[in-house]
């Protein structure tokens, strides 16, 4: 077998391949050996079909996909042989496939690309720790009877925040227009959700009283007509409901998971929930300011196919995430939707590849049970957790994968510029984006 490589990008490479006409000739001939023992052709008992039969027949199909399987492998063992590590599937483009010539095809293909990451002294990272206060848990109680209120009727007159089922009618210059009438719609009142001035006119009304409200259409309203318009609404109080916020006791507690436990215990619980919820959210913070910045700073060149097969697994993510399962067809999601965050995925991962290799880090057994246990600490049942993850191979490999970028982080801190910052829960808790418009706006 005959093999020249060119390297036409730094990624790129083509690669033409000659195989021995004997060698393919011998193949085609086994294989129309072995078709003619089954084939069965009318006029011929099984087994004694004419060869030159089976090669008028089949000689034709038999050839190409012989030729298909031999240079499959051919493409294999030249990469074998020129230790070439491809990304992706390759290209051919037969050039030779005659009978009775040697056979000639190229395979072009893209590999892996060869970079180093070097120094990190020149990451700058931002560490924040919070340490969860009373007025924190304090607060967080607050939230959770809100997420768990009940909306309940009453006869008393309604105030902002209460619900107000309505019957309405408006007009325009006397005129009804589209979109102004409904029955028994619900508005919550200081939702902002209606035109200014609408739910504030609902303040003070109580079940069985009307009210005519004289409103304007704002002057970016959507629809054209109304821009800038006055309009009156007839409106029908039909009921006023107001929220009703749970008792603090055990039905309480054990509707947030935690069993037999009093105030305090509960607090305790909490306590512990909002301090690892703070901590997580550092690292992921710490650990997408290393992302950024090793991708920026790290010139790689990122192979197509790696984009491409990460554009796919995307779409796969899209479609699960909002709930399209059999119904969408992934691949209808347009590419370019995801390539840009594809291709920084790509990146980071060859990236923290690189890191892992350069500086020789390993995930231990121990290290894998350690991220299980702390994974495990946020369900209800921690032992089924960690033994799932423990004996379930898949599960573990991904676990062993967040160790080894888990380490590749820590060993960016530790020669990188770190600069330490003690901040509030609510502080610590919010998302990156919000962190930055709250820094623009100080």
């Amino acid at each position: 077998m005959q093999v020249s490589l060119e390297n036409t990008t730094a990624i790129e490479r083509r690669m033409t391949v000659g195989i021995p006409s004997d060698k393919v000739d011998a193949a085609v001939n086994q294989r129309l050996q072995e078709a003619s023992r089954t084939v069965k052709i009318n006029g011929f008992r099984p087994g004694k079909v004419p060869m030159s039969v089976v090669q008028k027949r089949y000689g034709a199909g038999i050839r190409q996909e012989v030729v298909g399987e031999m240079m499959r492998d051919a493409y294999m063992q030249a990469l074998e042989e020129q230790k070439l590590q491809p990304a992706g599937y390759p290209k051919f483009e037969p050039k030779s496939t005659e009978a009775g010539a040697d056979v000639e095809f190229v395979a072009v293909f893209e590999v892996y690309p060869e970079f180093t990451v070097g120094a990190l002294d020149q990451i700058k990272v931002r560490k924040e720790t919070a340490e969860v206060v009373d007025s924190d848990i304090d607060q967080m109680i607050s939230n959770l009877r809100e997420q768990s209120a009940k909306w309940v009727e009453s006869e008393k007159a309604a105030e902002e925040g209460d619900k107000v089922t309505i019957d309405y009618k408006g007009t325009v210059d006397g005129e009804a227009f589209e979109g102004g009438t409904a029955e028994n719609a619900t508005v919550q009142i200081g939702s902002k959700r209606m035109i200014p001035g609408f739910e504030e006119g609902l303040v003070g009304l109580k079940a069985g009283d009307t009210k005519t409200l004289d409103v304007n259409f704002p002057e970016d309203y959507q629809a054209e007509n109304l821009k800038g318009k006055a309009a009156k609404f007839d409106v029908t109080v039909r009921a006023v409901a107001e929220r009703e916020l749970p008792e603090i006791d055990e039905a309480f507690f054990a509707s947030y998971g935690v069993e037999g436990k009093d105030l305090d215990g509960f607090r305790e619980e909490l306590r512990k929930n909002m301090t690892r919820e703070a901590a997580n959210a550092s690292s992921n913070k710490v650990k997408q300011q290393v992302v950024d910045q090793l991708v920026e700073q790290v010139a790689v060149e990122v192979p197509a196919a790696l984009i491409s097969n990460e554009v796919d697994r995307m779409r796969q993510e899209a479609v699960q995430r909002f709930g399209g399962g059999q119904n969408l067809d992934p691949s209808a999601l347009p590419a370019e939707l995801f390539t840009e965050q594809a291709k920084k995925r790509v990146q980071t991962g060859l990236i923290f590849a690189q890191i892992i290799k350069e500086q020789e880090l390993e995930a231990t057994d121990d290290q894998v049970r350690a991220k299980i246990e702390e994974l495990a600490g946020s369900y209800q049942d921690p032992e089924q957790f960690i033994e799932y993850f423990m004996n379930n191979a898949e599960q573990k490999a991904q676990i062993e994968s967040s160790v080894l970028e888990d380490q590749v982080v820590d060993k960016v801190l530790e020669q990188g510029q770190v600069e330490e910052a003690t901040v509030s829960y609510e502080d610590a808790v919010k998302p990156p984006a919000q962190d930055a418009a709250a820094a623009a706006e100080s």
